[in-house]
């Protein structure tokens, strides 16, 4: 099992910024992509960005004002929210996908945090 705590959300102006954390912790051997989705209020949750083996892919709503990023050899991943927007309020969720247990041969389930709330003001 995998457990995934986020940190670093909160309420900010628009044209603020903001840094998100999330530490995965938990018997397993490796987790290859990791990243974050938002829900904003009465929306389905969606993509914000994800990173696998140096590689990031974002939703185009966030490109060129966010960043996510995931230190060499550890299992955290982190999101710099910059130029944020009223529209980018929302609880942001930390996910690992593509887990391997214990034995490092076998793949297990997605995992979901908790979430963190992001509130921009106009």
């Amino acid at each position: 099992q995998v457990q995934l705590v986020e940190s670093g959300g909160g309420l900010v102006q628009a044209g603020g910024s903001l840094r998100l954390s999330c530490a995965a912790s938990g018997t397993f051997f490796s987790i290859d992509v990791m990243g974050w989705y938002r829900q904003p209020p009465g929306k389905q949750r969606e993509l914000v960005a994800v990173i696998s083996s140096g590689s990031t892919n974002y939703a185009d709503s966030v490109k060129g004002r966010f960043t996510v990023s995931r230190e060499k050899g550890k299992n955290t991943v982190y999101l710099q929210m910059n130029s944020l927007k009223p529209e980018d309020t929302a609880v942001y969720y930390c996910h690992a996908d593509r887990v391997r247990d214990w034995s490092g041969r076998n793949y297990v389930s997605s995992f979901w945090g908790q979430g963190t709330q992001v509130t921009v003001s106009s």
